[in-house]
Formats: structure tokens, C-alpha cells, sequence
């Protein structure tokens, strides 16, 4: 079944400008990740033994010797970077493990199904239950699921182990971690149970009026040829905000070995789903045997409709809108791979503040958890498969630019579980009302590497990894074929939104039929293009898949309507992609590895954002600079009477900078070429302050002081109680002169030392040296700030955080 259809359909080269209306619901399995049964998380009291075991699935191994972890947990992070090791990591290693945790299943469980399901393990994962082979998954970004009921000792122990192979450390990119990185639930089910992500939703959105068709898929799992069906009554019930019970539909149906149920109702007057206001209902599905709820699962749903022309661009809920987004890895810094909600909701609350309303999965799907944030907080999803397809890219082994790159990667399982692979990231994913778009790839036809056209003798390509043709390597011709059969599994699972790809050769794949395999392109890095292929394709639906940070780039989507929107490289640094030592990773992001804006994230907010702001920044102009600088510094220190330039990023009309309350820059309409202006003054010491108007009302306004020498330390934390375990806190720390203003300039080294229930993850201060210890008690500041992460040990429990350097009093945080 087609759980959505288009309103019009696309055939090659004969498509309609005006292509889809999709109407659409969505939902988050935020209670249910699975969508079935009952689970508890299975993260604490881990055992962990770092290399190979000969028999290491056995289950009489005594790991009683072995590491304690709580999971998530990635080993990579833990360890010391080498110059030896591959800069694509962040010169961080990999290597094998294994994971082992004794656990009682009650009794009372006999003639329940159990289950484990990971929501990722980096990668080439084996998982045994009481010595038995359960198998293996090679994709480390997959979510994915066990039967381990006919090995149960109920009413005993029972011991888990998993194995994790990633000697082959070079096989990414960029950093990818290294272990059982996510979550982990013991799941509890009936016989007859709901499938494995197997609730689907269909709202068409009418005026007024929303109509859910639903699709929930009911497995017998001890049904054998010849026996007679189970009836079940199936009711669907949608709650609003308030738990208020909107509308429902029942359902009857005989299960023999798996049963797929239609059901619907109506919903007047949907609240829908937007990014400023993203509305959410729940939905509650009951499996009712006898009058007996034999299973149930809820979820969340959201009513909103999408539209993607070629003319026009995108909407949301018939509103013309420009996707303002930007790409993520999905590391945090120091703490690697494992990244806690709270780290996830932090980041995203800050790129909401500038004006950011979309989210690029580069390059692999996510944390569930991310989807869940970007559902609840109204951001866009462009949610993405792979980096590679049947052959891998090039990578340094060994240092960078060292030797002759390999070729590790994730091809080697491609051809094997790559439909697979794509197949469980939609049906997983295909209920956020978040996500917009699937992407089948990222630069699979970067230009010979590793395929090749002859177009490449005679067209100028701007991304091309080896000028020219190379006929001994894979024909481009290939990329259409395997999209083709792609876009078919993608459309096999949801026909609600579109599919797309990131083309980084578009001249090379327009002599393909790679970019008519999709529904949506993406351009990365070639808005150069977007006139000229609007013009060669009028029906290609474009936007930027992957783009610069600059003005011009921004400008290209503003000043053509066809062009959806964008995706910045990247919302935040991350690690790998590294490159001469010392390299942790890749810095061009608009927050640090911290977190922390960078003054090209202001300039962003000047372009993005809806409400009135402005920001100052200075610094001393080289001989010759063409155009002014987004990477301005908030600084005011300088040699008496230097010259120095100032410069603003606002979106209000126009701006006047005044120094110690005089006017000394005239006042200035903004600057439509650049998006800069800009004021050349001798240094003063003293109050800096920029006064942005719109039709001659302040509307903003931003300070500079001259700091003086740093005097005390201000540590503020995000949370002091806490709930559950392993929850995180965020202290971010500031040096500040005697007026509590942010030295920037300041670099003391910190102190942390924790009492009761609280553990240092680690400490952040957003810099490129991979050789500093991230996870010590004892971290330098870097731009005058260090932020710590704390997490939770025992929330029954009170401690104490007391951060210290010298030269400065101690300040003592209380948690409780």
C-alpha cells in the first residue's frame, strides 16, 4: 500500500512544474520508538573490554573484571589522537570491542515475546543472546531489532553480548564514533503484536477538515500453517493538547501471520503544524483481544501540507517560504558520537535563535532523538541515507595528504544492505512531520571519485576530484541506475514527500539520468548553475543541498524564486574531515565545537531572522580587502588612536555608530551588495555602541566595551536538579573583567571537582587541538570561556560542582 500519493505524478523528462500538494500528518515515536509493545531502556551497568575475544558471544565468559560504561557510549572520543591515525577521523582511533550485561528476565514473562532493540551501534555490529548468534548489521547509523524469545532463560540470568568491529577506522568522511553510541530498550510484547514501526499515517488537510487514513500492521509471531486467525478489535484514537479525546475509528480483523489494517476519521479545524507554531497530537493505537488490550502504541501527530515547484519554490500549508537551513553532523566535540538530548535541544535552541528552520542529516540518518527536537520545536528535515553507494571514496589512511588515499568505507555492504539500509530509515522516520525531503545520497557523483563521463574532456567542472575523463573508472551512466532503484524503495514505504539527492557534478549527472530519477534536486556548492539549469530544465524542481556561508551564495536563493532555500556547511564544527595536524575537525560551521556562536552566526541572524537585530564588530583591515569581513570579532581593544574598521550585521534599514555617546559613523542604509556596513574610526578607549532604525524607529542596538583585566570567574548552569539518571547539565564558563564584561582575551587554565552524584563528561572550549584531554578535570579557557558537561550519576542524590583557577575565587555550584 501507498501510505500517501502525490496529487500529480512525474514521468522523465515530461514533468509538471507544479508537482506536488502533499498532504500530510506526521508523528514521533517519542513513547514507542519501536511502535509496539512495552520497553525499558537498557543503558546502565555495561561491561566493556576494549579489542577482540576469541568466543567473546559465549555465555560462560566471566566479564565481571571488565570497564563499567553506561551506554550510550562511544570508545573513539576516549582515546588519544595520533598524527599517525586518519585525518578523516579527527586522528582518532577505532579498533574492536565488546559489550557484555547480565540481565534477569522475570518469570512471569513466559509466553511474552522479548526483544532488544539498538537505535545504532558504530558499526559492523554482532549481538549474541546466551552464546547464540542473533546477526549482524553493518550500518552503524541504523536502528534495528532482535528476537531473542527462544533463547530466554526466564525466571534467570541471561547475558548479552555485542561485538563491534571498526578496525576499519578510516571508513568515513568525517568522525563517525566508535561503539553502542544510542540507545538500547528491552522490549516486552504479546504473540500477536504491532509490527516494527508499523503505524502509518495519511492526512489529507482540506480547508478545514483533515481526513487520517491509518496503516497498522499486526505479526503473529507463533502463527504455523493450518491455524486459525486471531480476532482483534483495532481503535484508533487522536488526542489534542489537553488529552481531549478528537476523534477515533475502529476496526476488526483476523491476524493469521501478518494482517495490514486501513482505518479513518476526521478532524475539523487542525491545528497545524508550522515552524514558529509546531502544533502536536497524539495518537493511540489499541490491539484489544476479548476486551483485552493485548498491545498498544502512541505517537505523536502533526497536520501540516508541503508544495515544491518549479517556479515557486516551497510552501508550507500553501505559504511561500525559503528554507533557511543548515547541515550537522552527529558529534558534540568532546563528547563524540553519544550525544544527550540536552546537548541536541541546546544546539538546536541557539540556531533556532538565528532565524534557522530546516536541518540537514549529513550524510547518514540520526538519533532518533534529533527528530523527536526538530518535530517539537518546528524545524525542517531533510533526512538523508548515504554517503557512498556501490563504491567508496577516497580517504587518508594516515595522516593527511600522506601516501596514497584508501578506500575504506561503507560500499563494502552497500550492494548487500543498502536497500535494506534505506528501506527501515523510512519506515522508522516516515512519521515526523518534521521531515520534508529523503535524500538517497550526498555527492555520489562527485567527479571521479569515483565516477567518470567523458563530458569531463570538455566541460569546466568546479568540483572535480581528478581533472579529465578516466574511462578505467566507473561510468556515471551507473548513478541513474541505482537512484532509479532507490527512489523505488523510498516510495515502496511513503509517497508523502519527496525524494531527493545532493549533486556535487550536476554538469556530469545531467548527462545521466540521475538527477530525473528524483523528485527534488539539490545543488551543492554551484549556484552558479540555478540560472542557467532553470533555464535548460524548467520542470527540475532546485534548491542548495550543501553551500557556502557567504553573502552571494544567500543572495542566489533570495533573488530567484525557484530556488527553495538552502543548507550552510555546517551549522556547527565537528570532528574530522580534519586537516593538517593538529586537526580535530572541521571548523567553517556558524557555532564552535562548544556550541558557541561565532560572529558569522550573528551575520547569519542578519539574514535569517524576523526580528529586529544588530551586531558590532571590529577588527584591522588588511591592504586590499575586497569586501568587508563576517568573521568580525565583538572587541574593542586596540592601540590609542589606531585605525580600525567596525562593522554591522543587522537587518533593520539603516544603522549610526557612536562612540562614548558621539556620533562618529554617520548613519548608513544597509547594504545591499554586501549586507555589511561598515565604519573606519581611530580606537578610543571606551563604549562602542551601534543604533539600528527601521522608518527611523530604534529598533536594536549592540555594545562594545574596552575589557579591562579579567577579575572573576561567572559559571552558569542550565540545570541544577535533575529526574533520572545520566542527565545532563550545561556549565558554561566566563572570565569577565571587574564590570562582568566577557574578556576575550583570557585563557586560564580551570579546575573541576565534583562531590556526590555527579560525573564530568567533559570539557569544551571549542578549539581545533585534537592533542588537549577533553575529558580531564582540568581544561584551559579559549576566547574566555570553557563550558563543562555534567551528567547525573544518581538523581536520589545532592552534589556539588566547584570550579576553580588561580588568581580567581572559587564559585561552587549545588545540584540536588
Amino acid at each position: 500500500m501507498k501510505i500517501l500519493t502525490f496529487i500529480s505524478t512525474m514521468k522523465k523528462h515530461n514533468l509538471k512544474k507544479s508537482i506536488f500538494g502533499i498532504m500530510l500528518f506526521s508523528l514521533s515515536f517519542s513513547l514507542f520508538g519501536q511502535g509496539f509493545g512495552t520497553r525499558q531502556l537498557l543503558n546502565d551497568d555495561w561491561s566493556f573490554h576494549m579489542g577482540d575475544i576469541i568466543y567473546g558471544g559465549r555465555e560462560k565468559l566471566d566479564h565481571s573484571q571488565w570497564r563499567k560504561v553506561d551506554l550510550p557510549h562511544d570508545w573513539s572520543v576516549e582515546q588519544f589522537a595520533s598524527p599517525h591515525l586518519a585525518s578523516c577521523t579527527g586522528y582518532l582511533p577505532g579498533g574492536i570491542a565488546w559489550y557484555r550485561k547480565d540481565l534477569q528476565i522475570p518469570a512471569e514473562r513466559i509466553g511474552q515475546q522479548v526483544y532488544i532493540y539498538f537505535e545504532g551501534i558504530y558499526n559492523n555490529s554482532e549481538v549474541f543472546i546466551n552464546g547464540k548468534w542473533l546477526g549482524k548489521r553493518p550500518n552503524g547509523y541504523i536502528s534495528f531489532l532482535y528476537d531473542l524469545t527462544p533463547y530466554v532463560h526466564f525466571g534467570g540470568k541471561n547475558v548479552i553480548a555485542v561485538r563491534v568491529d571498526h578496525s576499519d577506522e578510516a571508513d568515513s568522511r568525517w568522525y563517525t564514533g566508535s561503539g553502542i553510541y544510542r540507545d538500547v530498550y528491552l522490549v516486552y510484547a504479546n504473540p500477536a503484536h504491532i509490527g516494527l514501526w508499523g503505524v502509518a499515517f495519511n492526512a489529507e488537510v482540506n480547508g478545514n477538515l483533515a481526513r487520517i487514513t491509518t496503516e497498522t500492521e499486526i505479526v503473529n509471531t507463533i502463527y504455523k500453517p493450518g491455524d486459525k486467525g486471531i480476532r482483534f478489535q483495532i481503535i484508533q484514537e487522536l488526542l489534542d493538547r489537553e488529552g481531549n479525546v478528537v476523534n477515533s475509528s475502529e476496526a476488526k480483523v483476523t491476524v493469521y501471520e501478518t494482517s495490514r489494517i486501513l482505518q479513518s476519521f476526521s478532524v475539523k479545524n487542525p491545528h497545524l503544524w508550522t515552524v514558529e507554531s509546531p502544533e502536536l497530537y497524539k495518537l493511540q493505537t489499541k490491539l484489544i483481544q476479548n476486551n483485552a488490550i493485548k498491545d498498544e502504541s502512541m505517537t505523536r501527530v502533526g497536520f501540516r501540507t508541503l508544495g515544491f515547484d518549479a517556479d515557486s519554490g516551497f510552501t508550507l500549508n500553501g505559504k511561500s517560504m525559503k528554507i533557511k537551513g543548515v547541515c550537522i553532523h552527529h558529534d558534540a566535540g568532546c563528547l563524540g558520537a553519544a550525544v544527550p538530548r540536552e546537548v541536541l535541544f541546546r544546539r538546536l535552541t541557539e540556531l533556532k535563535k538565528l532565524g534557522c528552520n530546516a536541518i540537514r542529516t549529513s550524510h547518514n540518518p540520526q538519533a532518533p532523538v534529533l527528530y523527536d527536537l526538530c518535530d517539537e520545536m518546528g524545524f525542517l528535515v531533510m533526512d538523508e541515507a548515504f554517503d557512498e553507494w556501490e563504491y567508496p571514496k577516497k580517504k587518508w589512511i594516515e595522516g593527511w595528504n600522506v601516501g596514497e588515499p584508501g578506500f575504506q568505507g561503507s560500499a563494502k555492504f552497500f550492494r548487500e544492505w543498502g536497500k535494506t539500509d534505506l528501506a527501515d530509515m523510512v519506515r522508522r522516520d516516515r512519521n515526523h512531520p518534521s521531515i520534508i525531503m529523503w535524500s538517497i545520497g550526498n555527492e555520489v557523483d562527485y567527479p571521479n571519485d569515483p565516477y567518470t563521463h567523458s563530458v569531463l574532456d570538455k566541460e569546466e567542472i568546479g568540483q572535480t576530484h581528478v581533472r579529465g575523463y578516466k574511462p578505467s573508472q566507473p561510468s556515471a551512466e551507473r548513478l541513474g541506475e541505482i537512484a532509479q532503484e532507490l527512489v523505488a524503495v523510498v516510495k515502496q514505504y511513503d509517497t508523502s514527500r519527496p525524494v531527493t539527492a545532493a549533486l556535487a557534478g550536476a554538469v556530469m549527472s545531467n548527462h545521466t539520468d540521475y538527477p530525473y530519477a528524483l523528485d527534488v534536486v539539490g545543488y551543492n556548492y554551484t549556484e552558479d548553475r540555478y540560472k542557467m539549469d532553470h533555464e535548460s530544465y524548467p520542470d527540475r524542481i532546485l534548491y542548495g543541498s550543501e553551500n557556502r556561508r557567504d553573502y552571494d551564495a544567500w543572495r542566489a536563493v533570495t533573488d530567484n524564486d525557484f530556488i527553495m532555500g538552502q543548507f550552510l556547511w555546517t551549522g556547527f564544527d565537528y570532528l574530522g574531515e580534519a586537516g593538517r595536524w593538529p586537526s580535530r575537525g572541521f571548523t567553517t560551521g556558524l557555532f564552535d565545537l562548544a556550541g558557541y556562536p561565532k560572529p558569522q552566526a550573528f551575520f547569519r541572524k542578519s539574514l535569517w531572522s524576523m526580528e529586529p537585530m544588530t551586531y558590532i564588530g571590529s577588527y584591522i583591515p588588511r591592504r586590499r580587502e575586497r569586501s568587508p569581513s563576517m568573521h568580525a570579532p565583538p572587541f574593542w581593544n586596540y592601540q590609542n588612536k589606531e585605525m580600525v574598521r567596525v562593522v554591522c550585521y543587522t537587518n533593520c534599514d539603516e544603522s549610526a555608530l557612536y562612540l562614548n555617546n558621539r556620533l562618529v559613523g554617520q548613519k548608513q542604509y544597509y547594504n545591499k551588495e554586501t549586507g555589511i556596513m561598515v565604519w573606519d574610526i581611530p580606537f578610543e578607549e571606551g563604549t562602542l555602541e551601534v543604533r539600528s532604525y527601521i522608518n527611523g524607529v530604534m529598533k536594536a542596538s549592540n555594545v562594545l566595551k574596552t575589557l579591562g583585566k579579567p577579575a572573576l570567574i561567572i559559571a552558569e548552569a542550565d540545570k541544577f536538579s535533575f529526574d533520572k539518571k545520566n542527565e545532563v547539565s550545561h556549565i558554561e564558563i566566563s572570565i569577565v573583567d571587574e564590570e562582568k564584561n566577557l574578556v576575550l582575551f583570557a585563557d586560564p587554565e580551570i579546575h573541576f571537582r565534583m562531590t556526590g552524584n555527579l560525573e564530568l563528561l567533559g570539557t569544551e572550549n571549542g578549539s581545533d587541538n585534537p592533542s588537549d584531554n577533553y575529558k580531564d578535570l582540568t581544561h584551559r579557557c579559549r576566547n574566555g570561556r570553557l563550558l563543562a558537561y555534567i551528567r547525573c550519576i544518581d538523581p536520589d542524590m545532592e552534589g556539588t560542582v566547584t570550579i576553580s583557577s588561580p588568581l580567581f575565587e572559587d564559585v561552587i555550584i549545588q545540584f540536588y
